[in-house]
């Protein structure tokens, strides 16, 4: 293998790995996002409770239907998304072990057995 060869390999591996960490990134974004429409879903239904109890009412079902579904909405999106990013992490360690063996296994990156070894010598021939 060249070394132009090597030098696009491991541009490839660091490009690689550059993409894993902004996705993973952009998933711990999202997943924090998400979390804060669900807390700001919980602390609706809250004070919603709160104020219906303090007129000693029960909140009426319709409200409770709505914000309670918007906070189940919520939560399981981040469910999906912390998933997500489980398989992505799972997922990178796998395919970089892949791609180191599958380098190190190049016959052109193996040391030549002969190297360094002097030429046969000619066979001898026979006179006749």
């Amino acid at each position: 293998m060249g070394l132009l060869d090597k030098l696009q390999v491991e541009l490839n591996r660091a490009g690689k790995v550059a993409q894993d960490a902004l996705d993973e990134g952009r998933l711990r974004l999202e997943i924090f996002r998400v979390r804060q429409l669900a807390d700001k879903a919980a602390q609706a239904l809250g004070y919603a409770v709160y104020r219906a109890k303090e007129k000693g009412e029960e909140l009426d079902q319709a409200a409770w239907d709505r914000l309670s579904a918007t906070l189940r909405e919520h939560e399981a999106e981040a469910t999906r998304i912390d998933a997500e990013l489980k398989k992505l992490k799972d997922d990178a360690p796998a395919a970089e072990a892949a791609g180191e063996k599958s380098a190190e296994a190049t016959p052109e990156t193996a040391p030549a057995a002969d190297a360094g070894a002097p030429p046969p010598a000619d066979p001898p021939t026979s006179a006749g």
